[in-house]
């Protein structure tokens, strides 16, 4: 019987969902890069438990991946799934809220059963009246007993049989939503086929399997089809924002003529970062996984002393450690560059979820007086060009930078048009040159940096390190000369706003409410700013990438609107530091802290309620 029923959609978002051993992650991330080759434009929402192996079939268990694919520009992984592929009952209950009205749910039919119900802590043995899902389309698939079935033939154990059923579920999402194989099959042989070529052979009769069911299945569910969005053109590929960062720092070392060290210790969202540049020894990337955090930036300390670009990477609780330290680097002056992968805290906190939760840790988190230059990336594939900018001016301006992402980017990914070496501004480190006149803290009268002289250099010998120092480089506890180092320090950082792009405005110049963000928030604050602009009412946009120094016309942008609304994933955080440094102006706030970015709705009801009082 051949489907007449093919329904063309803008945009569509899809959420797989599972036990963490279901390899949700994996089925999601084949799925985006499939649709990124095919010319949509995506944005994906991976979402972890915070557990290494939570109970099996419990709700706390539950293991996600959302895409939003589309026709034209898209800025989020959306608010709510078109399409969820539950593969048990606990990923049906995580994710009932997430869906939307008439939403189809296509649920491993074998799964649900009694026992795995009660682990979901369902009250009664029908989930979707419990749920009241009844009115969605509800497309029970046998995923577990077809896979079973498709490999009865091949000598596996049962376990290595079940780990396959994701990709049933992959082949029949593909061919709802008319993706080709091809890609998905490379990668299976390139995974699998040296090492495993039976796993690779099963994964790939299972991946048919679900194809073809999807064709005999077409009586019960549309085909789906999401044409390509129109795109600059060039050399495209799906990037997440670790990989992004990584690839920027690697830009920034070929740019600087420098050699690019890496000294990390893993934490969860950040270790990313140091797996993808441990991998580069080939571009001459230095990697050392340290025992600890302190040791992690110690080593980076060390290496910027030894004239390499340098940098670590970390998240929240990581960060917290390596504030002594930050601080050594700002009393020496030298240039490095910490990432900070930001997620819920505190302490452990929600390891596996994003927050914007350490801007003032950032700001203010070291004994002292210890100015550091804060930037904020927004997009997973813009981490690449704020990673760029970090190390230059760290290189340029002798002064460490702290670059904030957060969960949602790292783990969450795009397509990413991959600039040409050309493309980028040129970085010029600030080496010292003349050694008759080099003293340790002499500087350009414009910038306030100092120079860099690095061991070896004859002439060039000096003392730097954690005590104050007079010009010359020896020790001082003159409180004149403490005075005027601290003042020098903080004007140093509050010049780097030569460096960077005024504020811009998304919208209006001028209205009646600007909304105001920072960081990873960006794709779900532009996209409400939109949704108000059809609505007719006079709402822009003016985000944040860079925090320290602010940009030099952010006074001049706030005065032109009536009412400012700052949303973070936070209580208030940047809200707090605008007080601080515009007190002229009143600031409004949305704030959430659920580990979930923002979505688009709640954000226009904020914005409508702002308008309205």
């Amino acid at each position: 019987m051949k489907n007449t029923k093919v329904i063309e959609l803008e945009e569509v978002a899809i959420r797989f969902s599972g036990d963490s051993g279901d390899g949700m992650q994996l089925t999601g991330t084949l799925f985006s890069d499939t649709s990124a080759l095919l010319g949509n434009d995506i944005s994906t929402f991976p979402d972890y438990p915070s557990e290494i192996r939570a109970p099996q079939g419990t709700v706390g268990g539950v293991s996600g991946f959302q895409v939003q694919l589309g026709t034209k520009k898209v800025t989020t992984p959306g608010d709510l799934a078109h399409v969820l592929v539950a593969m048990n009952p606990a990923a049906l209950k995580a994710n009932a809220l997430f869906l939307n009205p008439a939403a189809s749910i296509i649920f491993d039919v074998d799964s649900f059963s009694g026992k795995n119900l009660e682990k979901a802590q369902f009250k009664t043995d029908d989930p979707f009246t419990e749920l009241k899902l009844n009115d969605y389309s509800l497309i029970p698939v046998p995923i577990t007993s077809m896979t079973k079935e498709s490999l009865k033939e091949l000598e596996l154990d049962n376990k290595s049989i079940l780990r396959c059923k994701n990709m049933f579920a992959l082949g029949l999402i593909c061919w709802m939503f008319d993706r080709p194989l091809d890609y998905i099959e490379k990668f299976i042989q390139s995974k699998f086929g040296k090492k495993s070529p039976l796993i690779a052979e099963a994964n790939l009769i299972v991946l048919h399997t679900g194809y073809n069911y999807g064709m005999n299945l077409q009586h019960m569910t549309p085909q789906y089809i999401v044409h390509p969005a129109p795109i600059e053109k060039g050399t495209y590929r799906n990037i997440n924002g670790n990989n992004a960062t990584a690839w920027g720092f690697i830009a920034a070392a070929e740019k600087s003529g420098l050699d690019l060290f890496i000294g990390s210790y893993p934490i969860t969202p950040a270790t990313d970062i140091l797996q993808a540049l441990a991998e580069r020894k080939d571009l001459g990337v230095k990697s050392f996984q340290a025992e600890d955090e302190i040791a992690g930036i110690c080593t980076t300390i060390g290496a910027a002393f030894a004239g390499d670009l340098a940098v670590t990477s970390t998240s929240g609780p990581g960060f917290a450690l390596k504030s002594e330290a930050l601080g050594l680097s700002v009393m020496a002056e030298l240039p490095i560059v910490v990432v900070n992968v930001q997620r819920g805290g505190p302490s452990t906190g929600l390891p596996t979820k994003t927050e914007q939760s350490d801007l003032l840790q950032t700001l203010y988190g070291r004994n002292g007086e210890s100015p550091v230059v804060v930037l904020a990336a927004s997009t997973p594939s813009d981490c690449f060009y704020f990673a760029f900018l970090s190390a230059k001016i760290a290189l340029e301006r002798m002064v460490p930078v702290v670059l904030l992402t957060d969960g949602f980017l790292g783990n969450g990914s795009e397509p990413w048009r991959v600039p040409t070496m050309d493309e980028l501004p040129s970085i010029t480190p600030r080496k010292a040159k003349n050694p008759e006149s080099f003293r340790p803290y002499n500087r350009d009268p414009e910038t306030l940096a100092r120079d860099w002289a690095i061991p070896g250099m004859e002439g060039f010998e000096h003392r730097i390190g954690g005590l104050e120092k007079n010009v010359a480089g020896a020790v001082s506890h003159d409180p004149d000369t403490h005075q005027r180092n601290s003042e020098i320090r903080a004007a140093k950082v509050e010049k780097v706003v030569t460096m960077i792009p005024d504020l811009a405005v998304e919208g209006e110049p001028e209205g009646d409410l600007l909304v105001v963000g920072w960081g990873g928030t960006y794709g779900h604050m532009i996209s409400s700013v939109q949704a108000m602009h059809k609505a007719g009412k006079k709402v822009s946009l003016a985000h944040f990438n860079y925090i320290k120094p602010l940009p030099a016309n952010t006074g001049e942008i706030f005065s032109k609107f009536k009412k400012i609304v700052v949303c973070e994933l936070n209580m208030g955080q940047f809200a707090s530091y605008l007080r601080d440094k515009l007190p002229q102006f009143t600031y409004h706030q949305v704030n959430k802290m659920k580990g979930l970015p923002f979505s688009v709705h709640e954000l226009v009801e904020n914005f409508d309620k702002l308008l309205e009082a």
